[in-house]
């Protein structure tokens, strides 16, 4: 199982249409949690979700819940995603 951290960035004007559809696209997968920086920079806010132990197909699963939310239009920019395992499956 891996924890996939995914940060972006969010235009201060989007991000209250944004923030719900991100919690329901969540609430769909059943997982996750949504956070951003306490600061905004140049009109735009950085979000990170987190989904602690994902198993396998989740990323298929995250990607068709991402485009069926209609994120992309509201997000400045990629998306970057970031893996992370226990240290004892890295050993």
């Amino acid at each position: 199982m891996n924890d996939l951290y995914i940060y972006y960035q969010v235009r201060d004007s989007d991000a209250a249409e944004l923030a719900p559809r991100v919690r329901a696209m969540q609430q769909r997968l059943g997982a996750g949690e949504v956070k951003r920086r306490p600061q905004a920079k140049d009109g735009l806010q950085t979000w990170m979700e987190i989904y602690p132990a994902t198993g396998a197909g989740f990323d298929a699963a995250l990607a068709d819940a991402v485009r069926d939310a209609g994120l992309a239009g509201l997000i400045a920019g990629p998306r970057h995603t970031e893996i992370f395992t226990d240290l004892e499956k890295c050993a």
